[in-house]
């Protein structure tokens, strides 16, 4: 009797310069393919980012032949339990950034990654830090780099939650001044798996801020190694079936439904299909309002004082 070949999903970034975006696209698109992968792979001239699917020998050997590029000999992967099967199809494409900012020329990338980015802190050193300032005129901050739906079910003890749909919101919150309250501040930046932290840093630290961290591997290896035992509270928002919501069953619900402020962490779309917004919603409500539509964004820039509510931005000034 056959079983089916073991799979898994491969993460990765490389901050890096790369002289000929286009030619390293190609190749990508070629080796990966060969090996019947599935995934989403960005080159830039700052480097790559990529999330690779499919029978664990096959993708070994991508990495294995993607190492083989000198600029991305120490490349460093994430396994995640999936399969080919999580991605509709291949996609290798040359973007201006690894992450969407809308600042490219505002990144500066070497052999050794992006120049002047955040001190990275394992989750050990994050727990480390809080406790050793816990107390002290200047207690340690957390800054989330995601946006306030994500936020809204999960986040660090205190953080700090931008006004933010999108990367280039929070590049927009740090220009505004609107973090300067923070400048003095030891700052510990997190995003799911650290990539947008790396360059949000590197922001902060360019503006004048004069402490400022990054979470090593982000929000998914702070609970891999203290699940619900430590700073994080509530759950993670993910979009695949790799990532699980909950570190552990003893996870807090944090969120509230935007409708009846009922604790939940779902994330519903409205009725309208052509509407990317997510917002936390009980199964109750989503059932009692089925075509229900969230407003338009020019409709809602401050996101209401009851999503404010949600989203525990008491931090906010």
């Amino acid at each position: 009797m056959s079983t089916a070949p073991l799979s898994r999903i491969a993460l990765y970034y490389r901050f890096t310069p790369l002289a000929d975006p286009e030619a390293v696209r190609l190749w990508q698109r070629t080796l990966a393919a060969s090996l019947g992968l599935t995934g989403r792979i960005i080159v830039s001239p700052q480097g790559i980012n990529g999330t690779v699917g499919g029978p664990v020998d096959a993708v070994k050997r991508y990495m294995r032949g993607t190492r083989e590029h000198p600029a991305f000999r120490d490349l460093e992967v994430k396994w995640s339990d999936g399969s080919a099967a999580d991605f509709p199809r291949l996609s290798v494409k040359v973007k201006p950034e690894l992450v969407a900012f809308g600042a490219p020329e505002r990144v500066t990338v070497d052999a050794d990654g992006i120049v002047g980015t955040g001190e990275r802190l394992t989750p050990v050193q994050v727990d480390a830090l809080v406790a050793e300032r816990a107390g002290t005129a200047n207690p340690v901050r957390f800054l989330d780099g995601r946006n306030t739906v994500e936020a809204a079910i999960g986040r660090f003890d205190g953080a700090v939650v931008p006004d933010a749909h999108t990367t280039r919101d929070l590049l927009a919150a740090v220009d505004s001044g609107a973090l300067d309250h923070l400048k003095d501040a030891p700052l510990i930046t997190y995003c799911t798996g650290g990539v947008r932290c790396e360059v949000l840093s590197a922001l902060l630290k360019d503006r004048g801020f004069a402490e400022v961290y990054q979470l090593d591997g982000g929000i998914v290896r702070y609970g891999e190694a203290r699940g619900d035992a430590g700073l994080w509270r509530g759950e993670l928002a993910v979009f695949a079936r790799r990532l699980p919501p909950r570190f552990t069953a003893d996870a807090e619900t944090i969120g509230r439904c935007v409708t009846c402020e009922a604790p939940t962490s779902a994330l519903r779309n409205c009725a309208d299909p052509a509407c990317t917004t997510l917002e936390v919603r009980c199964a109750a409500c989503a059932a009692d309002d089925p075509e229900h539509r969230c407003p338009p964004r020019a409709m809602r820039p401050a996101w209401t004082n009851r999503w404010r509510a949600a989203v525990a931005c008491a931090s906010w000034p």
